[in-house]
């Protein structure tokens, strides 16, 4: 009876901690920083530190970046690096999925943060470097002014897809998304409205996205099924992009370094990356960064 109470317990208390990602990334997009801290201090004395709290906490250099802290947003990606580096000395970085998410993001933000304070010369460097350890699997700010990488398509939805190639003359906008992705959902209107505005200035929309391996119902999703729910997430909340090209692979993923959604990457007239942005974006700033791509 005593073993029977005891993993009862202990499923309960997974349960109660399955979440704790979504939850502080909840709370952050209420700007309730308080709150976030104590859910990242409650499970940290419960479980300690774990792939799945840091992947929470790297959320909280994220969120003070999109706050334009840069100070506080610097020191939460450095802790986030180094505990990330600690857990690294046992495991290798693709054991988890939230190893590579939350040293992505910490340095993402680090980069940014340089980016920010006139230091691009730095921020490039440190992704560099990263991608030469890491691998593709982290934030290309680095990629800007290079050529576009192509992108695969193993699946897709949408209207036809058309490889970039085919493209150059117009500008395009990447945007990769998440069927989880909350702020995903928050972008599609802002770029329901510019790819409006900007239409007759030939502006194409594409939106790679790539299956996860489960769904909000379903831990273990096949792909057959996890492909129609994220039809079904087109459909609910993406309804004025039904017909933007939608590639579906890991590959683009990770050529692009999109380990944070949405990324926004803009494409020149040429074929370059013009633009790279890890994270949500507010319609005047993607306005202006779209503006000066489609009058160059």
């Amino acid at each position: 009876m005593r073993l029977r109470i005891l993993l009862a317990t202990l499923a309960l208390t997974a349960l109660a901690w399955a979440d704790i990602v979504e939850d502080v990334r909840q709370a952050l997009l209420r700007n309730n920083f308080p709150a976030a801290e104590a859910e990242l201090n409650s499970y940290r004395n419960q479980r300690g530190v774990t792939p799945e709290y840091l992947d929470a906490y790297s959320w909280m250099a994220r969120a003070a970046l999109d706050q334009h802290q840069l100070d506080q947003a610097a020191a939460y990606a450095k802790q986030t690096r180094a505990l990330v580096l600690e857990q690294l000395k046992q495991r290798p970085l693709d054991a988890d999925s939230h190893l590579p998410m939350a040293l992505g993001a910490a340095l993402e933000v680090q980069s940014q943060v340089l980016a920010a304070r006139g230091q691009r010369t730095q921020a490039v460097a440190i992704l560099q470097a990263a991608l030469r350890t890491y691998g593709n699997n982290l934030n290309l700010l680095s990629l800007e002014g290079k050529p576009a990488p192509i992108l695969k398509s193993d699946q897709e939805l949408g209207a036809k897809f058309e490889p970039l190639a085919q493209l150059k003359g117009s500008p395009v906008l990447l945007f990769f998304w998440a069927h989880w992705c909350g702020d995903c959902k928050a972008e599609a209107p802002i770029i329901t409205q510019l790819r409006s505005e900007f239409a007759g200035k030939g502006l194409n929309v594409i939106g790679p996205t790539r299956l996860y391996g489960y769904t909000a119902q379903i831990e273990h999703a096949s792909p057959s099924d996890e492909l129609m729910y994220i039809d079904a997430v087109r459909h609910r909340f993406y309804s004025g992009l039904l017909d933007m090209p939608v590639p579906i692979s890991k590959y683009n993923f990770n050529t692009y370094g999109a380990s944070t959604t949405p990324t926004l990457v803009l494409l020149d007239r040429a074929g370059k990356v013009a633009w790279y942005h890890p994270g949500a974006v507010p319609y005047g700033e993607l306005r202006g960064e779209i503006e000066k791509v489609v009058t160059r």
